[in-house]
């Protein structure tokens, strides 16, 4: 998956390929849209990374996007996973696929007045961003890293790929208390946010967005919608009640320093947190949830 925030930065281009290369004391590169498009032959981008070109970089990690999961390159390779759903049509999704409390929280959503449509990247829904955002400091049982950034980081942050992206915008009143943004690939379109106000919960904007982000997949002739990497807890219960199954798909890594052997050799290439056993990663994450949930939010 991608780069934590702040972790990452655009190197300078190959022709034909971006690379972003994160990490401090372990240099990663890395496509910049690996989720959007396939990567046919590694060798030559290889062969330029262990060059020093465009940047220096410990460790190249490359993927096999969803359906092609069956293995075909000969270097070291792990199982990541993401988040994915193969919905058919709109009417079998809704029908057929999504459980019964879904498809109620949608039609709440329309009853409720809830207006849903693409929006316009514009000031305005810039603003819109920043007041869900600044909602609460706190979601899902840890901090959150949008919590009073400033209108010109936000909007930075949203306008990447807009070129081909698409947001879709939740409004009550005219106000906009949620959204999603989809990025479109070549038979994949994914969420980069799908996000929306606490406070309006009960008029189901999160259910009546993924319904507006299937009915667009469905226009474009994309058979594959994803929401990030699958999910325990609440939110993963949320992806499986919408229809989202687990896919495992390879993820490759390839040593382009001594650093990048050693590390791969010690199973960091995750990083220290990722190397922790998932038991004990669960664990600390639950420590996380009660902490953040006792304390008084600031005022």
């Amino acid at each position: 998956m991608p780069p934590e925030p702040g972790e990452g930065a655009a190197a300078p281009a190959i022709p034909g390929e971006a690379l972003v290369i994160g990490g401090r004391r372990l240099r990663v590169a890395r496509l910049a849209d690996e989720l959007d498009r396939d990567i046919c032959d590694p060798r030559p981008l290889i062969e330029r990374l262990r060059s020093g070109r465009p940047g220096r970089a410990d460790l190249f990690t490359f993927i096999q996007r969803i359906p092609d999961v069956a293995p075909k390159y000969p270097y070291r390779m792990e199982w990541d996973n993401c988040a994915a759903l193969a919905y058919g049509t709109f009417a079998n999704w809704f029908d057929k696929i999504i459980d019964h409390q879904c498809r109620k929280k949608v039609r709440k959503a329309a009853k409720a007045g809830l207006v849903v449509r693409t929006a316009e990247f514009d000031d305005a829904f810039v603003n819109g961003i920043v007041a869900i955002y600044n909602e609460s400091p706190v979601r899902q049982g840890k901090p959150f890293w949008h919590y009073q950034k400033p209108f010109a980081e936000v909007k930075r942050a949203n306008a990447t790929r807009l070129d081909r992206s698409e947001f879709i915008g939740a409004y009550f009143q005219d106000e906009l208390i949620g959204f999603i943004k989809l990025v479109y690939g070549d038979r994949i379109a994914r969420t980069e946010q799908v996000i929306a106000m606490i406070s309006h919960r009960d008029k189901a904007p999160t259910n009546a967005l993924l319904a507006k982000a299937v009915e667009l997949c469905e226009a474009k002739g994309l058979p594959y919608l994803t929401y990030g990497a699958w999910s325990t807890g609440s939110l993963g219960e949320f992806k499986k009640a919408n229809g989202f199954v687990r896919f495992d798909f390879p993820r490759y890594y390839v040593p382009l320093s001594g650093r990048g052997r050693v590390c791969l050799a010690l199973g960091l290439q995750k990083g220290l947190k990722n190397a922790l056993p998932e038991r004990l990663r669960e664990r600390l994450a639950a420590l996380r949830r009660r902490w953040h949930g006792s304390r008084p939010e600031p005022r």
